[in-house]
């Protein structure tokens, strides 16, 4: 077992629902089977990612496989009579499922604050707040070192709410939900973290199937017969409506306009994260050239006699400089990113469509692939 002065790589996984946690499978299988694998020393997941980040930062992936392939979405969400239009309120049943097979929260969080590699995850903090600073960013961050246990499993399925369809939960007090919104792909973390000399991140990239307009057509025609009650008149000339705005692309419903909503928030926010490390890595390696070109440039120009004290002025000028980042500091980092494809599993939790057991197997095997890609082309990992 490496010491943690050993321990350098930390791994980053974003949210993704079940598809995500699938993907996230298939590419922590295949840096299980690598040689950075000894060397992770931290794990930032949010959402789908805090789901797998924890079964990594326990090692057991093998659990996390036989969970996966027995889930079916009622075992996530299951959706309440009243909501059941897609986008609709459920229940979150996911938080049974896994205290049923895999370990409630509490003991989920008691292996975590004592495992070797520590885990870091993400929700959104919806309480009320005074707002008359307007300085609050709304990221709750549950570190497994300095965290409870009982804390950090809260937090575990705090950050796996996945609020468009689930009601938030409490974590010390604070109504925490679906870290997405705030944090879906936490690269920025593990770049500020001092210890960590590589990344390797995975990104989950959602494609959504349109509403399901046969739903509609369906639920539709069920209430036909009851067309003579004026309610159930009133709620079909809202079908029809909901009919025709699918068909110019539009929203179905309120629901679905937040659904919508949230998905923008969370990709905005992901492709936001990636472009500020890629920025930010640019800006090291520009200094540095900058930093070299300018030292050689003043000492071609001055007097020998000058040379060793200007070289030590500048180095001190350049030493001194103060920038958001750490300019000094280059971080290897490799990115998977992955969509399900044609073997993704609908995203609407809808529990009469069951999740067969050969998608699950391809989009496991899809993760792996595209993580071999990745790890065969990178060069700078490093020991």
């Amino acid at each position: 077992m490496p010491d943690a002065g050993q321990r350098n790589v930390a791994v980053v996984l974003s949210g993704g629902g079940i598809n995500g946690v699938l993907l996230e499978l298939g590419f922590l299988k295949r840096l299980r089977e690598s040689a950075l694998w000894e060397r992770l020393g931290w794990i930032y997941g949010t959402s789908a990612g805090a789901l797998s980040g924890t079964m990594a930062a326990l090692d057991r992936l093998d659990d996390l496989e036989e969970f996966v392939l027995r889930l079916q979405p009622e075992e996530v969400f299951r959706p309440r009579r009243l909501w059941q239009f897609p986008g609709g309120l459920h229940d979150y049943t996911l938080p049974e499922t896994i205290a049923e097979r895999i370990g409630d929260a509490l003991e989920l969080g008691a292996a975590l604050v004592t495992s070797p590699v520590e885990l870091v995850v993400f929700a959104t903090d919806v309480s009320v707040h005074d707002e008359s600073e307007g300085t609050r960013h709304y990221e709750l961050a549950y570190s497994s070192r300095e965290e409870t246990a009982e804390t950090m499993g809260r937090a575990l399925l705090a950050s796996a709410a996945v609020s468009g369809l689930v009601l938030p939960i409490s974590v010390d007090g604070v109504i925490a939900t679906d870290g997405g919104w705030v944090r879906n792909f936490p690269l920025e973390h593990a770049y500020h973290n001092p210890g960590v000399g590589s990344i390797v991140a995975f990104r989950y990239i959602a494609s959504y199937k349109p509403t399901d307009v046969a739903f509609l057509v369906r639920t539709r025609h069920r209430l036909e017969r009851f067309r003579a009650v004026p309610p159930v008149r009133s709620l079909l000339a809202e079908l029809r409506l909901a009919e025709e705005r699918v068909a110019r692309g539009e929203p179905a419903h309120y629901a679905e306009m937040i659904i919508r909503l949230m998905r923008v928030a969370i990709a905005r926010n992901t492709v936001l994260e990636e472009r500020l490390a890629t920025e930010r890595e640019t800006s090291v390696t520009e200094l540095r050239r900058l930093r070299s070109e300018v030292l050689e440039a003043a000492l071609a120009a001055a007097p020998r006699r000058r040379r060793d004290e200007l070289r030590a002025e500048l180095e001190e000028i350049f030493a001194s400089a103060s920038f958001p980042f750490r300019h000094e500091r280059h971080v290897p980092t490799v990115v998977v990113r992955a969509t399900p494809g044609d073997s993704g599993l609908d995203p609407t939790f809808r529990s009469d469509e069951p999740w067969p057991d050969e998608r699950k197997r391809a989009l496991i095997e899809r993760g792996y692939r595209l993580t071999d890609d990745a790890l065969s082309a990178a060069t700078d990992l490093g020991p």
